[in-house]
């Protein structure tokens, strides 16, 4: 991640110090902080916000799955962290050096992940310099994925979070990934991707969090299954701005 990028994200993080307590998690839903203009005892940062990059990829996978999910969560996290956001996703290819202007990637499917030597390349140089990438798998992507890790990374190995770990305790105190979907029927998983102590790569296997996000009328979950996985989201992404 590049000086000006991490400053930027910095005096964000400062200015949504006011608005809330980490760790704690509560928040009045009357309130959106985000609505709100800088006043004059306020830092300004002009209309800076964060913003999620959604990988495009090959291979016939849906790429696109859950279309209402993303927006979902920076709403969400928005209101819940005083952190501004974006309204929409950016859809970005990793052939593309704008992916580099996005500390938070996030790739999703049914199918086939196949990305290209270039791809791979662009994607392992930002998550090695400071980039964060989350998976969620929609129930089909698992093989693929995690053959797209192994070329991704061959020295490091895709291996389970610890409950302790901060994606879990960041900002909402979690027992782990929730169960959102039944799919294959096994419990979900926390796996990732570690650069030293940095988690880089985080991913939600069994669990399918990016339905739980979505509209409510799109799989008629109930609240609390919704509840849960916005709480799991704000987590990540919360995590990777501020570890």
């Amino acid at each position: 991640m590049n000086s000006f990028l991490k400053t930027l994200i910095f005096l964000i993080l400062i200015a949504a110090a006011a608005l809330c307590v980490k760790g704690q998690g509560y928040y009045r839903p009357e309130e959106d902080p985000a609505a709100a203009e800088p006043g004059e005892e306020e830092i300004d940062i002009g209309r800076a916000r964060i913003g999620i990059g959604r990988v495009r990829y090959g291979g016939g996978g849906d790429w696109y799955g859950d279309p209402s999910s993303i927006p979902n969560l920076l709403k969400e996290f928005s209101k819940r962290t005083g952190i501004r956001t974006a309204k929409n996703e950016t859809v970005v290819s990793l052939l593309d050096q704008d992916i580099f202007s996005y500390p938070f990637l996030y790739i999703t499917g049914h199918g086939n992940i196949g990305l290209q030597e270039e791809e791979l390349a662009n994607l392992r140089r930002h998550l090695l310099g400071g980039g964060f990438l989350y998976a969620d798998d929609n129930y089909g992507m698992d093989e693929s994925f995690r053959s797209m890790v192994s070329s991704l990374f061959p020295e490091r190995d895709l291996v389970a979070v610890a409950l302790d770990h901060d994606i879990y305790n960041c900002f909402y105190h979690l027992e782990g990934v929730p169960k959102i979907h039944e799919h294959g029927g096994k419990p979900p998983e926390g796996l990732g991707v570690f650069n030293g102590d940095r988690l880089m790569i985080f991913y939600t296997y069994e669990s399918d969090i990016g339905d739980g996000l979505e509209d409510a009328d799109v799989h008629g979950d109930p609240p609390g299954k919704r509840e849960a996985a916005v709480r799991m989201a704000v987590n990540i992404l919360y995590y990777a701005l501020t570890y």
